[in-house]
């Protein structure tokens, strides 16, 4: 058992060294400053207690003595280094250390708690396949499959812990320019074909001060984070951002939110400084729903501080933060502090902000619209709401473009293209899918949306897009239809489609079912095959699986495309409804 050490403060919110938004030529440059401030990251355990206090000083002594091991151990420039981004201060100064020694780090997930040993080894290996480090360095909790996954790639395994006990003989260690690598970041998507996003120093640096400029970052501002550090909103946004805007942070693991959301906002209501925090939809969708059988939250919480409450990673839910703001405006939580965002790894993060203050807002758009068809006069119209994801960072260009390449106007919905100096470097080692996304330096990002007065409006995923008797349907539709019925919770149903036996494709709809009963059984398909059409004028593929059979991508999101390929190959079982 950890104990505590009652006598542990914080690092401070504010301090004598001026700030910098992020205006370094490299990141080792805003490692440097931010350790001549007071400011740090400060470790919770799962209750909320203050566990480590790591101030950036701390941080950067550690991971130059780091950095020495590993030159070392024969670690050049260009070199890659995995790291399992565990939430903590070893994998804070070995990243860090990487980036001294000139060297990508590479970060990867922790294993979760879906698919089991053999699947994360899996994971790991193809990744490691992808990368080529030079070595894999983990935590020692995980030592066996992290050291198989090495293994089977050839590359060495070793625990950091070990790492920390070999020689670190002070050498001259490279000098860092703008446009070297500075890391190498794995999308949260496919793990079949993992695409490395290579990020300059210079186009993280611009990306940093680009939405701390958007998000007026200031003075006085702390943050508290669970978000994991191997996905680009927890890494950049909660991580990497912090150090170059020298700004405090408090931070729960990933895995002890998930066992006890609440304590997120315990942790903000109790660090009274507390300014900043983010999330994707699904954690303000939990945190509302825990509370909502409690009556002490103005007691239990205070939110009053929150100024700025983001909200990126996942399609942005207005009637989830209607819930969330119904739940914690008794604790002074404000709608206005909700600020939508946009952003992918290929921009390094972040692409649109909206500007603080604004809060959601959102236009109704005609589902015909959404999917390009023209609306059956016989049936009513159906809207879904849009949300507004804000305005282009600095020196950002969005741009909606149709089939033909032609950038279109207002309110027409097209895919989403921007071109600016964080956009990334390439696909490591990947020519051709680089060429397919990056031309004349805009970036295709694969979603559709539309612009209306500088604003920019994510309508979903292109790939994502179901596509039968030439209509389309967004399966964010379909899902979010069944969602309505009673004892769902977001994140429970995936759409996509599939061929049926007569050659036709048709949705399929696999849905988490919590009855037992097999006559309630019957009719919950029903329910849901009755909403559908509603929806699509189609009847379709209405499977119900066990509860967390869905699998998610590594930030946690729902991956629809690696649902479609485990149910077509048979490892999605469906429990047996009769007809």
């Amino acid at each position: 058992m950890t104990m505590l050490n009652p006598k542990l403060v914080a690092t401070p919110n504010d301090c004598a060294l001026p700030r910098i938004r992020a205006d370094f030529a490299t990141f080792n440059d805003a490692i440097d400053y931010a350790a001549r401030s007071a400011k740090g990251m400060n470790f919770h355990d799962m209750r909320g207690e203050l566990e480590v206090v790591y101030p950036y000083a701390q941080m950067r002594e550690d991971a130059l003595a780091m950095a020495y091991r590993l030159a070392a151990s024969g670690v050049v420039k260009d070199d890659r280094v995995a790291l399992i981004a565990e939430t903590g201060p070893d994998f804070a100064a070995l990243f860090c250390a990487c980036t001294l020694v000139g060297a990508w780090p590479v970060p990867l997930p922790l294993p979760t708690t879906f698919g089991g040993k053999e699947s994360y080894i899996d994971q790991l290996s193809v990744q490691l396949s992808s990368a080529d480090p030079k070595m894999l360095i983990y935590p020692p909790e995980i030592a066996e499959m992290a050291k198989a996954a090495a293994d089977r790639q050839g590359c060495e395994g070793i625990d950091w812990s070990t790492l920390g006990d070999r020689p670190a003989p002070a050498v001259d260690l490279p000098k860092a320019h703008p446009d070297d690598i500075c890391y190498l970041q794995y999308s949260s998507g496919s793990t079949r074909f993992p695409q490395g996003v290579a990020v300059t120093h210079k186009a993280l640096l611009h990306n940093l001060y680009g939405h701390a400029a958007s998000m007026e970052i200031g003075s006085n501002d702390r943050v508290v984070s669970w978000l994991p550090w191997y996905h680009d909103m927890g890494l950049v946004g909660c991580f990497l951002s912090l150090i170059a805007n020298q700004v405090s942070v408090d931070y729960l693991k990933t895995e002890h939110f998930a066992r006890r959301p609440l304590a997120w906002l315990d942790l903000i209501s109790r660090n009274k400084g507390t300014t900043l925090s983010y999330s994707p939809t699904f954690g303000y969708d939990i945190c509302a729903r825990r509370i909502s059988s409690q009556s002490s939250v103005s007691d239990r919480f205070d939110l009053s501080r929150w100024r700025l409450a983001g909200n990126g990673a996942d399609m942005i839910r207005p009637d989830v933060m209607q819930n969330f703001v119904n739940a914690f405006a008794p604790a002074g939580f404000k709608a206005s502090a909700f600020t939508p965002s946009y952003g992918l790894a290929e921009a390094t993060l972040a692409v649109t902000v909206m500007p603080p203050g604004e809060g959601i807002r959102v236009e109704l758009v005609e589902e015909e619209r959404l999917s390009g068809s023209r609306r059956d006069l016989s049936r009513p119209a159906r809207y879904r709401a849009i949300v507004n994801c804000g305005k282009p960072l600095p020196d950002m260009d969005v741009e909606i473009r149709g089939e033909g390449g032609q950038v279109k106007a207002d309110h027409q919905i097209g895919k989403v293209w921007c071109r600016g100096p964080s956009v990334m470097h390439s696909y490591f080692r990947n020519p051709e899918a680089t060429a397919e996304c990056l031309v004349d330096g805009w970036l295709d990002t694969g979603d559709m949306g539309y612009m209306h007065e500088g604003y920019l409006f994510i309508v979903g995923r292109a790939k994502d897009m179901i596509i039968i008797n030439g209509k389309n349907h967004w399966p964010q539709d379909i899902e979010w239809a069944v969602e309505q019925l009673p004892g769902f919770n977001h994140g429970d149903i995936a759409a996509f489609a599939v061929e049926t036996e007569n050659g036709e494709e048709a949705p399929a709809v696999l849905v988490h079912c919590r009855v037992s009963d097999p006559d309630e059984r019957i009719k919950l398909r029903n329910d849901i095959r009755d909403k559908v059409r509603a929806i699509t004028g189609m009847n379709c593929v209405v499977e119900l699986v066990p509860p967390r059979t869905l699998p998610r991508t590594s930030s946690g999101k729902l991956s629809r495309a690696k649902a479609r390929k485990m149910y077509l190959a048979g490892e999605i079982e469906p429990y047996l409804v009769a007809a």
